[in-house]
Order: C-alpha cells, then structure tokens, then sequence
C-alpha cells in the first residue's frame, strides 16, 4: 500500500479524511491509554470506525479485514504454538537446576545468567512466553540465593525485550516491521537474521547496563522468598478445632463458609478442613459434615478470631503454626497478577465471590512493595496487583484461560517440592521442529509464515502437543489488537496522513544529520511504545517513518530498523508490554521504577541503534 510520495512542492493541504482518522488516532491513544476499553476491543473498534466511515478513510471492508490474513499475524499465532512445544519439554526446569549449580548464590552471577539465558532464549522463542516460563524459575533462584526477587525480574522482562531484536521471530512488532518491509520500493520482506548483527549489540550494550548502571537503580521492593511469608500472613492464620457442643457439629464445610462470610460481626475466612479420616480439603470445596475433633485453618485477625470461637465454641490452637506446607496440602498455593485488561481489576474483590462461585480465597494481596491482609471484601482491585490465592488447579487454569489473572507462580512448601521433571520423550522433536522453521526460514526455502504454521501442524502430528494446548497456547487479545489495528495504516496512506506528518517530520530531519533524525525516530517510537503498545507504536509511525526517509532522500529500510527496535523496547512504564506488566506484582514495583530503570537504558540505545545502522546498513 505505500506508494513514494512525488518531490515535495510544500505542505500538502490538510483533506477531510485526514482530519477523521487523525480523530480516530486520538481516540485510539485515549482508550489505550486510560483502558475504557480491553486494547483488543479497541483495535476491533477502530476497525469498524474505518469501515463505516469509508468515504474519508478509504478503507473498504477487504481492506478492513486484510490484518486477519496478514503473515505477521500469522506468524504470531504459530509462534505461540511452537513455543508452548517447546516449553513442554521441560527444558526451563532443566535450565534453572543448571543456573542453580552455576550462580552459586551470588547475585551478580544469578543476574547475568537471567540476562544472558533470557535475552538469547527470547531471540529465538517470541519473549512473552519466555518470561512467563522463566519468572517462576528466576524467583525460586532468588530465594535459593537470599536475594530479593525485584532484583532480577525486573532486567528479566527487559532482557527478554533486548533479546526479541535478535531474529525476525523474536518480537511481533518485528513480523509486523517485516509486512512494512515488502511496501518500501526495491526490497522484501525482512530476512530471519537480516538485523541480528545490530540486535546482538543492542542486547550487549543493554545488558552491560542491566550489569552495571541498571543493578545499582533497580530497587529491591520484595523479600527473598517464595512463601506466604511474602504477604506477612503470619498474624492472620490461625487453626481452630470443633469440639463436641459446637454448633458447626453436622454442618456442611461449605455452609460453614458461607456461614462466616455473612458473619458481619467479624472479617473471617475458612480456607481448608482437616478430618481424620478425609485429610485436608478446601472448605469451600467439600461437603463433608464437620465432626469434632476437625481442625479449621482461618484467615482473620487475632481479635476476630477469638469472638469466632466464642460465637462457635471453637478451640483455638494458638502453638500449631500455618504453615506453608499446611496450605500446600490443601489445594494450589499460587501468586497471580491482575492484568491490565483483566474484567477484575477496578472491581471490590467481595463483588467477584471467588469464594462462593470459584472456590477461590485470597489470602492477600501485595500493592507496590505493601501487603493488604485486612478487609479484603472492600478492597477495590487494580492492575498489577498480585494475589495470594488457595484455590483448585481447574480453577487456576481458568484464570489463566479467561484472561482474570496472570499466574506467576506455584508456591510449594520445601518439604513438597520435588526436583526438576525429566526430560519429556518428546524434546528431540521440539526442538528439532523448531530448529527447522527457523532454519527453513532463514535459508529462504519458504515464507517464514509457512515454516511457522508447517511447524505447529508437525507439533500436533508428533505428539509434542495437542490440538487444544496448541489454541490455548495463543494469546488471542494479541492476534485481534493486531488484526484491528493493522488497517489504520492502510488508513493514514489512503488519506495522505502519513504524508502529512512525513512532511512536518522530514522538515525536522532535514535540519538534522541522518544519524540524528534516525534518533528522533527512534525515540518518538519508543515513547509512543511504552504508552499505547508497541504494536500500535509500529502500525501508526513505520509507514510515516517510510514517508519521511523517501522524502529527505534516505534509506528507508534503515528509518523502519529504528522504529522495529525502539518498539522492541518498551522500558519506560509497566503498562507499554506484556513482559512489564507480567513482572510489576512478582516484584513489588511501583509505577515509577520502570522510568527510573528504563529511561536511562532507553537514551543509550537512542545513540546506539542509530549509530549501529548507519554502520551496518548505511542511511
């Protein structure tokens, strides 16, 4: 769809159409920004704007639709397949037993090894994924090493961002780059290694600074460990045994449950039940009679826990500690992050009776570094909040799946954990698929969206997945925000907005040297990354950044390799990329950190990516 403007005669005049879909672009930037709308539904949004206001944005229904069909899209989807594959083997478990034995307990060594085994794995994996698998792993190591998990989580995520610049799979805002590739006149799509040279030494430069400058400002906001002793539960557990002339004799744990949860005289929660002859079940889960001689496990404070067993003539066992092998036993013990599209957060956490409907209880939650364990019911969730949660694993998995909570990680008590799971049978075959898309593709022998969907057809016909695991590998919110924004580029091409601003920004270059004007690009991506996405930052600036080097005369490959790796770095907030967001409750981190962090690493790369193209590409 791009066509090289005709030699400048002055500012082209400002049309009707231009005027609606720079309106539409605002109100886009607006619902990302202030998420009055999940960003999928936005991107679905504009989509159907552009359509039903055809006759000033030029984009017919084919063309509406065209991101559906698109290779970068495509290409996403089977990514996400191939790299649950491979996730499967077991491979990541392996590798933090490895790391363990490696880092010794030393900080500096646990965080170059997180930055090294991250930034090369995201390369070739797409990094959402890696993050995902790796977060789990990096806390266990944390807490092996006595260090603070938001040490290391942290330069993970932006690791794992550095690491997507080395390949043309690492990222999708890099196989999207790639689509703007095949409108540049004279060139191709983008080959699979065409850009690892400079990928490679932006993943060197910023891992250095990770090492070194990073270290020093990342903050350590959580204690080192992987335990409910995280959220300072230890003053609001407490176990309780039915006696004989208990009124609670004969009912059903679940009636108990909701019994307490209507109590307004006292806040408390029953979380599991111990019976003799059962074992221990969540309360909320079983409907066994309570017999004396039950023991009860309860979140409340001391004071309310004392009027419960005066109310239910309970016998407190105040020297039998709560353990977490204790919650271990009775169900998942696990931390979740609310997501920033999540239909949880901006909601009071009583309103989503996950006690009564999902047989959930949140035994805490960890707000910026602080634990809130006290009138949970009214606490009004927001994003990037992480929960404590006993629950079952289905439920768990239905989190995960509906897109509520962002599973970070499976708390398991020392004395339950177990070491890390063989190898699977089918590793050989996982890898040895994936290997042969990436070398399939980087040979050229097929388009590299083929290899990709060839590769998640031989995953399922070999066993290395199901069909199910495969879909429910996709991140879907991702394929319809790309989908759905796709076409505003059509739009901004169609209209003469992207000339427009081509204009205005090649004005601004020709008073610059190349060098400088790559570096305005850049950082005007890489800020636009970081608040409205990084795959919206691609769709809106790589056709105006095409424009404006065709019209000051440049290269327009090297003015799309700015805005391909400013958009692969999204540091500066925790809302701009998956990976921050994913990393913001594990950690403990406050809004702010992420521009401490991040803004230094960002105005180094800033010098050293437009540098790094005019030497390996020229402008």
């Amino acid at each position: 769809m791009f066509h090289s403007p005709l030699p400048s005669l002055g500012m082209p005049p400002v049309t009707s159409g231009m005027l609606v879909v720079f309106a539409l672009i605002f109100l886009a930037l607006l619902m990302f920004v202030t998420e009055w709308l999940p960003p999928d539904m936005t991107a679905l949004a504009v989509l159907v704007g552009l359509v039903v206001l055809q006759p000033f944005t030029g984009v017919p229904l084919e063309a509406a639709l065209s991101g559906f069909a698109s290779p970068a899209v495509l290409t996403i989807l089977a990514m996400y397949a191939l790299s649950e594959g491979v996730r499967k083997t077991g491979l990541v478990e392996r590798l933090g037993a490895y790391l363990a034995k490696v880092t010794r307990g030393s900080e500096r060594r646990l965080l170059g090894a997180t930055v090294g085994t991250t930034g090369i794995a995201a390369g070739f994996i797409n990094n959402t994924p890696v993050v995902a698998v790796f977060i789990p792993m990096i806390r266990g190591l944390a807490d092996d090493a006595g260090v603070s998990p938001s040490k290391l989580l942290l330069p993970l995520s932006y690791a794992a961002m550095l690491g997507g610049t080395l390949t043309l799979v690492g990222t999708a805002t890099n196989l999207l780059a790639s689509d703007f590739a095949r409108e540049i006149p004279g060139r191709g799509p983008i080959g699979m290694f065409e850009f690892t040279a400079l990928g490679v030494i932006v993943l060197l430069v910023g891992g250095f600074y990770l090492l070194t400058v990073g270290r020093r400002l990342t903050p350590a906001r959580v204690i080192p460990r992987a335990d409910p002793a995280d959220f300072d539960l230890d003053d609001h557990l407490r176990r309780l045994r039915v006696r004989e002339e208990s009124p609670l004799v004969g009912m059903p744990a679940e009636d108990a449950v909701a019994a307490f949860r209507a109590a307004e005289e006292f806040d408390v929660h029953l979380i599991h039940v111990t019976n003799e002859e059962e074992g221990t079940t969540l309360a909320a889960t079983t409907d066994q009679m309570l017999v004396p001689g039950d023991t009860l496990v309860v979140r409340s404070t001391l004071q309310d826990v004392n009027r419960l067993a005066e109310a239910y003539d309970l016998q407190q066992l105040s020297r039998e500690e709560v353990t977490a092998l204790d919650l271990d036993r009775a169900g998942e013990l696990l931390t979740a992050v609310v997501p920033q599209d999540s239909d949880f957060a901006n909601r009071k956490l009583g309103s989503l009776r996950l006690q009564n409907v999902f047989d959930t209880t949140v035994l805490a939650v960890r707000r910026e570094g602080e634990s809130i364990t006290r009138d949970l019911d009214d606490l009004v969730l927001g994003v990037g909040d992480t929960l404590l949660l006993q629950t079952t694993a289905r439920n768990a998995e239905y989190f995960a799946d509906e897109g509520h909570l962002l599973v970070t990680d499976v708390l398991r008590a020392p004395e339950a954990a177990d070491g890390p799971p063989e190898l699977s049978e089918k590793t050989p075959l996982a890898l040895g698929i994936l290997g042969g898309v990436l070398a399939v593709s980087a040979l050229g022998l097929l388009p590299v969206v083929i290899a990709a969907l060839g590769g998640v057809v031989l995953m399922v016909a070999t066993g290395c997945l199901s069909t199910t695991e495969a879909y429910d590998a996709v991140s879907w919110n991702v394929v319809f925000l790309l989908a759905g924004i796709l076409p505003l580029g059509v739009a901004m091409q169609a209209t003469g907005g992207s000339a427009l601003v081509a204009d205005l920004l090649s004005d601004l270059a020709a008073t610059l040297p190349p060098v400088a004007a790559l570096a305005v690009v850049y950082l005007a991506t890489a800020v636009a990354a970081s608040i409205i996405t990084p795959v919206a930052a691609v769709v809106l600036l790589a056709p105006i950044a095409i424009d404006t080097a065709a019209q000051v005369g440049a290269d327009g490959f090297a003015f799309l390799l700015a805005v391909t790796f400013a958009a692969s770095g999204a540091f500066l907030t925790p809302i701009g990329y998956q990976t921050n967001l994913m990393v913001y409750g594990p950690g403990g981190y406050k809004f702010t950190d992420y521009f401490r962090v991040g803004a230094p690493l960002q105005l180094l790369l800033a010098v050293v990516v437009p540098f790094g193209i005019l030497f390996l590409f020229g402008v």
